[in-house]
């Protein structure tokens, strides 16, 4: 197994961002991963339920599919679920959000148009490329000016947000980043968000990984690990969603 990992880091050196993120994907048994369709649902109830529910603006719309021409689109997150993450901001009357990943920007830019004028969206992502795309739409969408976004790991912005005084101050948090650091996240998360504010944490069935035990790679035995943790957390009122690649909804208590 090491000297495969030494040829794996070998090969992927050479090559090009999204070509590196395919070869990540694929060395993890995640070939067919996605997050663009609720796990579970046949093609056409899927179509279905996006028939009689999805409301997809059309600036969303245009970065989804711009999106989903990529090597790595798999990675955006469904219109669903950013519909979901959309009303939950509303429902929340929520002014100060935190984002841990961003890739090109779908849910960043979902969350942004939720926001009222005065709203605020800290986003972190380490990818210079694949957040060109994002600002692009964000500009186009008018909500540039809400989201602060860093290009630096996610642990060192939110540290820095910690040490700065930020802590109980954001309404909603949504991580959808590299596995390995979720529980990182989670409770850098927990001391950002206030009581009675809300974490949503992404990926959290992993295209069925998770009740598969022959399934061992780092990032499957994180997300069992911060579910089982989560579940058990009596931190959080909690709830987990099917919906695209699995949602978990935590609610930090009064």
């Amino acid at each position: 197994m090491v000297s495969d990992s030494i040829g794996f880091r070998q090969q992927i050196r050479s090559l090009g961002l999204r070509q590196r993120l395919l070869k990540v994907l694929s060395f993890l048994g995640l070939k067919t991963y996605r997050s663009s369709k609720s796990l579970g649902l046949s093609d056409r109830l899927h179509a279905y339920a996006q028939s009689v529910s999805l409301r997809e603006p059309d600036i969303l719309a245009q970065l989804r599919q711009e999106t989903a021409q990529l090597p790595a689109g798999m990675m955006q997150v469904a219109p669903e679920e950013g519909q979901l993450l959309a009303l939950l901001i509303q429902l929340m009357g929520a002014k100060k959000t935190l984002e841990i990943g961003v890739f090109t920007g779908y849910s960043t830019l979902a969350v942004a148009l939720a926001l009222p004028a005065d709203g605020k969206t800290v986003a972190c992502d380490i990818s210079e490329e694949f957040t060109a795309i994002a600002r692009r739409y964000w500009q186009k969408a008018g909500v540039d000016r809400k989201i602060d976004l860093h290009i630096a790991p996610a642990l060192d912005v939110l540290d820095r947000l910690l040490a700065e005084g930020h802590a109980n101050t954001f309404d909603f948090a949504f991580i959808d980043a590299d596995k390995e650091n979720y529980d990182a996240y989670y409770e850098r998360s927990l001391q950002l968000v206030r009581p009675g504010g809300l974490i949503a944490i992404d990926n959290v069935l992993w295209s069925g990984n998770v009740a598969k035990p022959k399934k061992q790679d780092a990032s499957t035995v994180a997300i069992r690990a911060l579910n089982k943790k989560v579940h058990r957390d009596p931190r959080v009122t909690i709830s987990l969603l099917p919906v695209s690649d699995g949602l978990t909804l935590a609610l930090k208590r009064l």
